[in-house]
């Protein structure tokens, strides 16, 4: 029989960069402005790294269908466990509707188009139900969908940092990146974007399931991280550099932002500015199928075990895929594009993107004090990988990266000065309401556990009274 191929550090460290990597996070990123990469340096240290560990060991141990909703609630209960599947997955259908926002705001940017109100919902609920059909087809976890996004965002990333040097050369920066500017500033506005590189560090622990075909398991996974990480940053803030050589950073829109740069260095419209709009809408919808398939099949498994509700156990028998997810993912998809217009907020897109990164950073808090407690109470599980350490550098692994999930969170959507109401009242409302509905979620889900834990009961007392 054919050994099958071992999986190098080359191909773990390309898929950390692939399904980590979000072209359509890069805008709010750099509105920061040039402190932001201090902030990216920061992060990758105190949260990417420790992060990255965590989700390798618990990645690697306990390889059950739920990942994040299997090891919390392994450590803390259903309930818990239940919660964070819950927003694990709110988080999706929310950033379906902020790139559909964001692919009709390029679509008429590139091509120029004037559209009423009308007419773009029409635009995003086309994007959206084109994306859910997809979605429930086996399609949707082909690679070359994958590999070609791939292509498309370095590609991006890379001309718009190769075009950022060339005007820094011959014009000049439009923003300040001397020393001084490099340094955080600690205000308002740029603290509640740091979320936003949070955001684009989560998802490594997909490439931890690669773990059973690697080679050497417990030395390429920690190089993954470190190279994946630096990878990872470095496009960031290639693309990054290229936007703060042509728009300063106080004029920086998180959703045009992109488009604009380009725009700006090249000196206007042409041929290849549409083709780098065309290759960024095509990075937005295969962002959405490529992650599909994983948040669906998280919340169906947390459906099949009734932490969520029976919408989400639903699967269509010939493929086996979970289409009762993806239905729901277009229907609160397009409710929120609907009611968009009445939303009191001028960029829609960071909006439902700023509710999105909120919900996704909300399902990962857990986590940490999941894996010390997983350490704590199921210390004779065989641990392919294990974080390196004892008991109060782990604690100290595990806490930094959850009090900055927590002060990010704080910042991103409490509004601390009449400034930010506007922009963050709905984003507080939105968080407040996901919560509320999870809640009640939850406890249905309770009640289904309940009822079917009885029914098992009573019949296995009919049974033991017929055998007796």
């Amino acid at each position: 029989m054919k050994e099958k191929k071992k999986f190098r550090l080359f191909d773990a460290v390309l898929m950390a960069v692939v399904v980590i990597l979000v072209v359509e996070s890069a805008a709010p990123a750099a509105a920061i402005g040039s402190s932001q990469f201090f902030w990216w340096g920061i992060l990758l240290i105190l949260f990417f790294l420790p992060y990255g560990l965590i989700s390798a060991e618990l990645g690697t141990t306990y390889t059950g269908d739920g990942g994040i909703y299997d090891w919390v609630k392994m450590a803390f209960g259903r309930r818990w466990g239940a919660r964070v599947a819950w927003f694990y997955w709110i988080n999706f259908p929310i950033w379906m509707a902020s790139l559909a926002v964001l692919f009709t705001e390029v679509m008429t940017q590139i091509f120029g188009l004037e559209l009423g109100t009308s007419a773009l919902i029409i635009g995003q609920l086309v994007f959206i139900w084109a994306v859910t059909f997809i979605s429930c087809y086996p399609v949707s976890d082909s690679k070359w969908i994958l590999n070609l996004a791939a292509f498309a965002k370095v590609a991006i990333m890379v001309c718009l940092g190769v075009l950022g040097i060339y005007h820094a050369v011959t014009k000049g920066m439009a923003n300040d990146f001397s020393g001084k500017a490099l340094l955080p500033t600690f205000d308002l506005e740029s603290l509640s974007f740091i979320s936003v590189i949070l955001f684009n560090f989560l998802g490594f622990e997909v490439v931890t399931t690669l773990a059973s075909d690697m080679e050497n398991p417990k030395k390429q996974i920690p190089q993954a991280i470190i190279f994946g990480g630096i990878l990872i940053a470095f496009f960031y803030l290639f693309a990054a550099f290229g936007m703060g050589a042509a728009v300063p950073a106080d004029q920086l829109s998180t959703s045009g932002g992109l488009i604009d740069s380009f725009i700006l260095l090249v000196g206007g419209i042409n041929p290849f500015v549409i083709i780098i709009g065309l290759l960024f809408m095509y990075t937005l919808a295969a962002n959405l199928i490529s992650w599909a398939l994983g948040v669906n099949y998280v919340a169906f498994y947390a459906a099949k075990n009734h932490d969520m509700p029976k919408i989400f156990a639903k699967e269509n028998p010939k493929n086996e895929m979970p289409v009762g997810a993806s239905v729901v993912n277009g229907v609160v998809a397009s409710v929120l594009v609907i009611a968009a217009p009445f939303i009191p907020n001028e960029n829609i897109f960071w909006a439902f993107f700023a509710l999105n990164v909120v919900a996704l950073l909300l399902s990962y808090i857990m986590m940490f004090p999941a894996f010390l407690k997983l350490r704590k109470i199921d210390p004779t599980k065989e641990r392919p990988f294990k974080v390196p350490g004892g008991p109060v550098l782990l604690k100290i692994i595990a806490y930094i990266p959850l009090a900055l999930l927590i002060i990010t969170l704080f910042f991103s959507i409490v509004p601390l000065s009449s400034a930010e109401f506007t922009e963050k009242i709905p984003i507080l409302i939105g968080t407040l309401a996901a919560t509320i509905i999870g809640e009640i979620c939850i406890r249905l889900g309770d009640k289904e556990y309940t009822k079917k834990e009885v029914e098992k009961n009573q019949e296995k007392g009919s049974l033991d009274h017929e055998n007796n």
